[in-house]
């Protein structure tokens, strides 16, 4: 994976470019189902499944978080092989062949009580989300070439709002079944779902542009790792203090009752319809924050909305948290790349952004686990919470020290 260009183009944008006919919406939502599967589905929706596997299975929370500790190795591996895979096969066939397999293991995951059977299962997740989920963000990068500074920010938006659509359509599904057959009809819910969003985002890769990668490009460099430091550091920084929300809320809130039944399902599609919504609320403010603050601002909004349950209790303090992390956390993601696009050569956009999803899957497989651990101990699961407030809190602080891509003459 590069990571040096030459002194005179490092921390610089691309320059200007011919305008080109615009990519249709509707193909970027179909694009979207990349993180719909990989992160809404495959990942995030875990939430709803550890209670009742826990219970049922007799894992401690360190166990239960090593599930997506598992997963987001995975996907740590997937990000380091997507710039080979994509430069061999081409994005559009990484980006099909990850969501399809992607569906078939977490529909997998419903057939098996074996801890090492789920671990390899939730490991194989990670690894072929994150091959569709790079694939798919380069392809939109190619999208939203040529429609100037405000679209970008937007399409990014709309991709990554797919992961809110998956959390949304797992609240919805997922809990009827796992009433009536346990966690494993919740797996295998949640195992149709993905392959519903499969046929759909493969249905528009025909009108999906093509990247200058898919198409042969044998370009290295474009972008330099030394300039984009405080991005990575701060975007591992939030895999790591996140993911701790994402995988313990929902036990957090059954265990200190300040929800129950029905309300869970409300909480976590509150939290997915709030991602979609924020596609296009974040979208022309990120396309106006320069530099590191846009990240800033958005990890500052989900570590508020992580706090939340922890300063205000019951179903307002809950349902606000849901809000605030749910309207912001997909936006992080939106943010950082729509900022490495404008710090990168179009050849470089998968490069980068595989990167960037290292660095992010790096945090993702520390999280889980350290804060199951803390949440095993004397504080309980509120330890491991507040540990990823502070984690996001650092990374806040991290982020917006990063400066500016300077303008080519």
């Amino acid at each position: 994976m590069p990571n040096t260009i030459a002194p005179e183009t490092a921390g610089f944008a691309r320059p200007s470019e011919p305008e080109k006919s615009l990519t249709p919406l509707w193909v970027v939502i179909g694009l979207a189902m990349g993180p719909a599967v990989a992160l809404g589905l495959a990942r995030f929706a875990y939430a709803l499944l550890l209670p009742p596997m826990r219970a049922a299975l007799g894992w401690s929370y360190a166990a239960a978080g090593a599930l997506n500790t598992s997963n987001a190795v995975g996907y740590l591996a997937g990000a380091l092989a997507a710039t080979a895979m994509v430069r061999r096969f081409g994005d559009k066939r990484v980006f099909a062949l990850g969501l399809l397999l992607t569906a078939l293991t977490v529909g997998a995951c419903g057939i098996t009580s074996s801890y090492g059977g789920q671990l390899v299962l939730r490991f194989i997740a990670g690894f072929t989300g994150a091959a569709a989920f790079v694939a798919g963000a380069g392809l939109t990068s190619a999208a939203a070439h040529g429609g100037g500074s405000s679209r970008a920010p937007m399409l990014f938006g709309v991709y990554f709002a797919g992961g809110g659509l998956g959390v949304t359509a797992s609240a919805l599904a997922a809990p009827p079944l796992i009433q009536l057959a346990g966690w494993r009809g919740g797996w295998l819910a949640l195992g149709g779902l993905a392959l519903a969003a499969t046929v759909f985002g493969c249905s528009v890769l025909s009108r999906a542009p093509a990247t200058v990668t898919s198409v042969g490009s044998e370009m290295r460099g474009g972008w330099s790792a030394r300039f984009l430091a405080p991005k990575l550091i701060a975007y591992g920084l939030f895999g790591a203090g996140y993911i701790a929300y994402a995988t313990f809320i929902i036990a957090y809130l059954k265990t200190v009752e300040q929800l129950s039944g029905s309300n869970l399902s409300a909480f976590w599609a509150a939290l997915g319809l709030s991602s979609i919504v924020a596609a296009f609320a974040w979208g022309p403010v990120l396309g106006r924050l320069k530099g590191g603050w846009g990240t800033a601002a958005t990890i500052f909004t989900v570590t508020v909305g992580a706090a939340m349950p922890m300063v205000w209790g019951g179903v307002a303090g809950a349902f606000l948290s849901a809000i605030l992390f749910g309207g912001s956390f997909l936006a992080v993601v939106a943010s950082v790349t729509s900022f490495a696009r404008r710090a990168a050569r179009p050849h470089a956009w998968t490069s980068v952004i595989a990167a960037l999803t290292v660095a992010f899957g790096i945090g993702q497989s520390i999280g889980p686990v350290l804060s199951g651990a803390m949440s095993d101990g004397a504080g309980g699961i509120k330890a491991g919470l507040w540990l990823s407030v502070f984690t996001l809190a650092v990374a806040c602080a991290i982020a917006a020290m990063q400066a500016e891509p300077k303008a080519l003459p």
